[in-house]
C-alpha cells in the first residue's frame, strides 16, 4: 500500500479550469440548477451538492471547494475513440460548456477513455489542475509530448490506495474548528471494464480498453497531524466504468459497519463495437446495477452514464423498472443533466 498523499486546496484563490478561459473574472458559483433534489425524508440542513453535467461528469461542491469527475464536454454529433476500430457518437449536450465552468479545484478521472476525458478537455484544461487518476492515465497525462503540454499535478492511486484533499481554512474557520481541517479522503476502488477470463487476459496484453478505478469519497475532517484522526461526515461511492465482478465484493467487507450515504452508479450497458452489434458489454446494465445496489447497500443511489452516447444498450427505464420490482424505488434519486442533489455533511 502506497503512503497516503496530502494535497491542500485553497478556495480563497479560485483559478479557471481551462488555460484559455474566456473571462478575466472567474465565477465561484455553479449555474442555476434546472431542478434541485434532496433526500426524500432527511432534508433541511444541506451544505453540499452534486451537479450533473452529463455522462459521468459530476461536480461536487462542499466546504468552498469543487471536485469534478470524468470531464466530458463534447456536444451532440461529436465523436470519441473507444478502442481499436470502435467509436462512439454523443447524442446529448452537456448541461454547461467547458469554457463556462466556474473554478474547479481538482479532477477525479476514473480512467483514460475519451468519453470520460475527451479531446477538447485534454487540450483545454490548465496544466497545473490537480488530477487524481489511475497509474495508466498518469503515464499518459504526465508524459505528453509538446512544449507546455504535460499535466504537472497528476496523482496516481492504485486499488485501495488513498489520499487527502485538505481544505485551507480562513482565519475565522481555523479558530472555530479548533485546529481541525476539513478534508476529502479519496480512496481508489476496484473495477473491471472488461469481463474476466480470456477477454480480460487478452486486453491486459494489448491494452485496448484502459484500466479503471471506482472511488470512495469521504467528506469530513482531521487534525492534519495523523491520518488516523480523520472522521467522516458523509461517504460517497462512485462505481466508475465497471462490470459486476468479484473484486467489488471487497468493498462491503472493508466498509462493514460503516454507512455509505450515496452511490453514483455508472450504467448504460455500454456495448462494443455498438448496440447494433453487441459483442461485448463493458459497463453495467440495469440488472448488474441492481446487483451492485444490493451488494453495497447505500442509503441512496443516483444513476449516471446511461444515455449520452450511442453505445448504450440498457436505457434508464430498465433500471427504474428493476429497482421498483425490487422494492428499492424509494432509495434512488434520478437526475437529468443540469439538475443537482443537495445533501448534508455532518460537522465533525
Amino acid at each position: 500500500m502506497a503512503p497516503i498523499q496530502h494535497l491542500t486546496l485553497d478556495p480563497s484563490h479560485p483559478l479557471p479550469p481551462t488555460r484559455n478561459h474566456p473571462n478575466n473574472a472567474i465565477s465561484t458559483s455553479m449555474p442555476d440548477a434546472k431542478e434541485t433534489k434532496v433526500h426524500p425524508t432527511i432534508s433541511g440542513a444541506e451544505n453540499a451538492s452534486l451537479y450533473l453535467v452529463g455522462t459521468a461528469t459530476i461536480i461536487l461542491s462542499w466546504a468552498g471547494i469543487r471536485l469534478m469527475t470524468d470531464p466530458n464536454f463534447l456536444h451532440a454529433v461529436d465523436h470519441v475513440h473507444l478502442g481499436p476500430g470502435v467509436t462512439g457518437t454523443r447524442v446529448t449536450n452537456p448541461a454547461v460548456d467547458l469554457n463556462d465552468l466556474p473554478h474547479v479545484d481538482a479532477v477525479l478521472l476514473s480512467h483514460y477513455h475519451a468519453d470520460h476525458f475527451d479531446q477538447k478537455v485534454e487540450e483545454s484544461l490548465r496544466r497545473d489542475l490537480p488530477i487524481i487518476t489511475t497509474p495508466h492515465a498518469k503515464s499518459h497525462l504526465a508524459n505528453k509530448a509538446g512544449e507546455n503540454e504535460l499535466f504537472t499535478a497528476v496523482y496516481e492511486l492504485d486499488t485501495f490506495d488513498s489520499m487527502f484533499l485538505e481544505v485551507q481554512p480562513t482565519a475565522g474557520e481555523a479558530s472555530k474548528d479548533a485546529g481541525r481541517l476539513k478534508a476529502v479522503k479519496v480512496i481508489a476502488m476496484p473495477g473491471k471494464h472488461i469481463p474476466p477470463g480470456v477477454l480480460g487476459t487478452l486486453n491486459d496484453l494489448v491494452g485496448a480498453v484502459p484500466p479503471t478505478n471506482g472511488w470512495m469519497l469521504e467528506l469530513g475532517s482531521h487534525t492534519g497531524e495523523s491520518d488516523a484522526s480523520f472522521q467522516c461526515g458523509y461517504r460517497i461511492y462512485i462505481s466508475g466504468d465497471t462490470l459486476m465482478v468479484d473484486e467489488l465484493k471487497e468493498i462491503p467487507e472493508r466498509y462493514s459497519g460503516q454507512n455509505i450515504d450515496l452511490m453514483l452508479v455508472h450504467l448504460g450497458g455500454t456495448t462494443i463495437p455498438s448496440p447494433h452489434m453487441p459483442l461485448l458489454m463493458v459497463t453495467m446494465d440495469a440488472k448488474q446495477g441492481l446487483e451492485l445496489v444490493r451488494l453495497i447497500g447505500p442509503e441512496m443511489t443516483i444513476p449516471i452514464h446511461f444515455d449520452d452516447y450511442d453505445v448504450f444498450l440498457s436505457p434508464l427505464e430498465d433500471f427504474k423498472k428493476v429497482m421498483a420490482e425490487a422494492g428499492l424505488d424509494k432509495k434512488v434519486i434520478y437526475l437529468d443533466r443540469g439538475d443537482d442533489y443537495k445533501f448534508s455533511v455532518k460537522e465533525i
